[in-house]
C-alpha cells in the first residue's frame, strides 16, 4: 500500500533571511521535514501495541516500520503480512504519523520492556540498559567479496541518488550496492539509522532477506546499531564515509561484518574481516 503523495513532503518550504557581509536579503530556502512515526505492531487477534516512537523524514514510511521491527529483533522476515497507515485515530493531522505492522504471528510484548525512543541524531541513546542494546542473530557468513576500486566509487554513487539532499543539505543516505557497484536501493532521512533501516525495510517486503551478497554503503559514520542492523539482514560489509565507532568494530568483528571507514578520495581503511575486500 503506497502512501498518498500529499503526506510524503520530505521537504518544508521556508524564508530565512540571508547575510553576507552587510548585505542582507530574503529569501525561498527548502528544509528537510521531520516529523515523529509512531511505529506498532499487531498480531492475530490482538490489539496494536505501541512499539517505538522515532524522528523521521517523511516517505519510506511503511518501509521503515518494518525495517525498524526486524533490525531490532522484535520479529523475523517472515513475520510480516501487512503495514498500513492508522485510520482510527481522532486526530487527522496525525493519521500519517502512525503506521501499524500487522504480523504472521502473535507479536511478544514482552520484548518491550526496553524503552525504544529514538532520536534522529542517534537511535540508541533511549533504551533503558545497555544489556538491551545487542540484537540476538546469527554471525554473517564468509564467501560474498568486492572489489576495492568498486568499494570506493559507492559514496559518490550514493550522492548522485541523494534528491532531497540537493534541495537541503540536511540529510543522511544509506544505500544498498550490488558486488558490481549497482545501486538497488537509496534512502534518506534525517535519521542514519532510519535510512539504514528504511533499505532493509524495502528488501524485507520485497522478499530477499537476508542480503549476503550486498554492500551498505552510508552518508556518515559507521555507528554499532547500523553495523548491527546489517548482520540481522545479513548484510557482509558496512562501508562508511567518515569513522567507524570503537563499537562498531567490536561488533562487525564479532558479528562477521567487514566494517569499513573514511571511504573517500579513492581510498579506505577496512577494520574488521579484511578478506571481503580484494
Amino acid at each position: 500500500m503506497a502512501a498518498p503523495e500529499q503526506v510524503r513532503r520530505n521537504v518544508t518550504p521556508v524564508r530565512v533571511v540571508a547575510v553576507h557581509g552587510d548585505a542582507r536579503s530574503e529569501r525561498a530556502d527548502a528544509l528537510a521535514t521531520e516529523e515523529p512515526l509512531e511505529i506498532r505492531a499487531q498480531g492475530p487477534g490482538q490489539e496494536a501495541q505501541r512499539v517505538a516512537v522515532t524522528m523521521r523524514t517523511p516517505g519510506g514510511d511503511f518501509e521503515l516500520a518494518a525495517g525498524f521491527l526486524f533490525t531490532e529483533g522484535l520479529v523475523t522476515a517472515d513475520d510480516v503480512r501487512r503495514v498500513a497507515y492508522c485510520d482510527d485515530l481522532d486526530d487527522e493531522e496525525q493519521r500519517y504519523n502512525v503506521v501499524t505492522v500487522t504480523l504472521a504471528r502473535p507479536f511478544d510484548v514482552d520484548r518491550l520492556s526496553r524503552n525504544f525512543y529514538a532520536t534522529s541524531s542517534c537511535g540508541v541513546c533511549g533504551k533503558a540498559s545497555l544489556d538491551d542494546i545487542a540484537v540476538r542473530c546469527d554471525v554473517v557468513p564468509p564467501g560474498f567479496t568486492v572489489a576495492a576500486d568498486v568499494l570506493v566509487s559507492l559514496p559518490e554513487r550514493l550522492r548522485e541518488a541523494q534528491r532531497v539532499f540537493d534541495r537541503t543539505g540536511g540529510l543522511h543516505a544509506a544505500g544498498l550496492f550490488d558486488g558490481d557497484g549497482s545501486a538497488l536501493s537509496v534512502r534518506e532521512d534525517v535519521g542514519r539509522h532510519n535510512a539504514v533501516d528504511k533499505v532493509i525495510g524495502e528488501q524485507l517486503l520485497a522478499g530477499p532477506v537476508p542480503m549476503r551478497d550486498r554492500v551498505l554503503q552510508v552518508s556518515g559514520r559507521a555507528s554499532f546499531e547500523i553495523v548491527q542492523k546489517a548482520a540481522v539482514a545479513g548484510i557482509p560489509v558496512v562501508s562508511a564515509v567518515s569513522a567507524p565507532s570503537s563499537l562498531a568494530v567490536d561488533a562487525g568483528g564479532r558479528l562477521g561484518v567487514t566494517v569499513v571507514g573514511f571511504v573517500r578520495d579513492s581510498r579506505c581503511n577496512v577494520y574488521t574481516h579484511p578478506d571481503r575486500i580484494v
